[in-house]
């Protein structure tokens, strides 16, 4: 095998840098085989009608062959502390508090539940702002939001969501400055990378190399040290649990 197993250069990775946390686990969990496995049943079973994925904690049953930038992604509340609930009011057209019927059409998925609520995620393709609408819908006319906020710890992560609405609403923009890089981003490519290429059948050497380089691990590999050896180790068993459900707690810990 080549040092770099088909698809999983670090070109082929670029847009992952752009992604926000709700896009980054869609990734990992499109990426588990469970999951995948659950998906081509249900699909097949149900000839087109999905059941509800609230196993996985998704309002949506996504296709895992679709990369989250093509993803309809909603994440449920249980799973996303950031999603905000709101009643959703008629309004008139002229009302300056409606929620711009433009914004909804253009960035906007809804998906009702069996539980009687709309769940709503507004999206960029990069960036996700998720909703839950508890009453009254926000796909017929113009809307005024009230939100439903309520504790101290909980509501943290809401008020975040708030803000990005707040923005899209007044610039018609995903801010840069509310969708801040992922810190890790870097590490988060490597295990994306190892995860694919050990699907590849690629052996902990041929990780080395093709994180690393030939050259480095000619020198290294065999030698004294297990430095090298032992960071692909533990990048081996990070990428094994994302890929198996480690992937929850991004959400739960992005919003500390």
């Amino acid at each position: 095998m080549a040092s770099c197993p088909d698809g999983t250069r670090l070109a082929d990775y670029e847009y992952l840098r752009e992604l926000d946390r709700a896009g980054l686990m869609w990734e990992w969990l499109r990426r588990d085989p469970a999951y995948t496995i659950w998906y081509l049943r249900a699909s097949t079973a149900t000839r087109g009608t999905m059941p509800a994925p609230s196993r996985w904690r998704l309002a949506f049953a996504e296709d895992p062959a679709r990369p989250a930038p093509e993803a309809a992604i909603l994440w449920r509340a249980e799973l996303d502390p950031g999603v905000l609930g709101v009643i959703a009011s008629p309004t008139g057209a002229r009302d300056p508090n409606a929620l711009p019927v433009s914004l909804v059409r253009r960035w906007t998925t809804l998906v009702m539940g069996d539980d009687g609520i709309e769940r709503a995620v507004l999206s960029d393709r990069l960036h996700h702002i998720r909703l839950d609408v508890a009453q009254g819908t926000l796909a017929r006319g113009p809307v005024v939001l009230h939100y439903l906020l309520e504790g101290t710890r909980d509501t943290k992560p809401k008020l975040l969501t708030l803000r990005r609405l707040m923005a899209i609403c007044l610039e018609r923009q995903f801010p840069a400055s509310l969708f801040p890089a992922e810190p890790r981003i870097e590490r988060w490519l490597a295990l994306f990378r190892v995860a694919d290429a050990l699907r590849a059948g690629a052996s902990q050497r041929e990780l080395a190399e093709m994180l690393y380089g030939r050259a480095r691990v000619r020198a290294e590999w065999t030698g004294s040290s297990d430095s090298l050896r032992s960071r692909i180790r533990r990048l081996v068993g990070e990428a094994h649990h994302l890929a198996g459900g480690g992937y929850r707690w991004l959400m739960r810990r992005s919003a500390r």
